[in-house]
């Protein structure tokens, strides 16, 4: 689902959100990007992740070696897609939102706007976590990964509590949403009769009374 969408999206859900700005509506993230690390997700699904080397890549893909480093620096890297573009478009969830959306609901709405997908692209995003989650030899990679994405949510609490990023709040926030997601995500590849939805909003309705104390701690201005 486009960023545009999303937004729309959570319009619906009675949360306001900030016009959002010319640049986000209707930006396209790289085709190349997405070929790329989809022909990677179906050579390791298909064949395992250890069987499966940059050069296998980049001939299914239609491309030379060099031309994949380009867009990914390893073959670890491959399952992420672009990732950086994940991580703006989370970041922009976020910063849209009314600065008077209490946060534990801002972070709700985020959580469950950038993992909501159309049905064809669900199927995909599956087969995706599958590799990313149940791989052991990219878990390390991963924790690199999920640095990033922890960094977004502490960034964003940090700005609402007037505290650093780095502070114990913020980071054990964005420790306890990582937590959320990873654990929703292992149930709905555990039972595909649950949404991604569903499975998110339950996780997270779970740590929900604790985050709802952040808002007492909000500093004025």
């Amino acid at each position: 689902m486009a960023s545009s969408a999303r937004t729309e999206a959570v319009r619906r859900k009675g949360v306001s959100m900030r016009p959002v700005s010319e640049h986000r509506v209707g930006r396209r993230r790289s085709t190349t990007w997405d070929h790329i690390s989809n022909v990677a997700i179906d050579l390791f699904t298909e064949r395992g992740f250890d069987d499966v080397s940059v050069h296998d890549v980049a001939e299914a893909a239609g491309i030379a070696r060099r031309t994949l480093f380009r867009y990914y620096p390893s073959k670890n890297a491959l399952p992420w897609g672009d990732f950086d573009a994940h991580l703006d478009h989370m970041r922009d969830l976020l910063n849209d939102l009314e600065p008077d959306v209490p946060v534990e609901e801002a972070l709700r709405t985020a959580l469950l706007a950038f993992n909501s997908f159309g049905e064809q692209e669900t199927a995909r995003h599956r087969q995706r976590m599958r590799v990313i989650l149940e791989t052991a030899a990219l878990q390390a990679y991963s924790m690199t990964m999920y640095g990033g994405w922890r960094a977004v949510v502490a960034a964003f609490v940090a700005q609402r509590l007037g505290a650093k990023a780095e502070d114990l709040v913020p980071q054990t926030v964005a420790w306890t949403m990582l937590g959320t997601a990873l654990s929703a995500y292992e149930h709905w590849l555990a039972d595909e009769s649950v949404s991604l939805a569903e499975a998110l909003g339950d996780a997270f309705d779970t740590v929900r009374d604790g985050l709802q104390a952040l808002d007492r701690q909000r500093r004025p201005g």
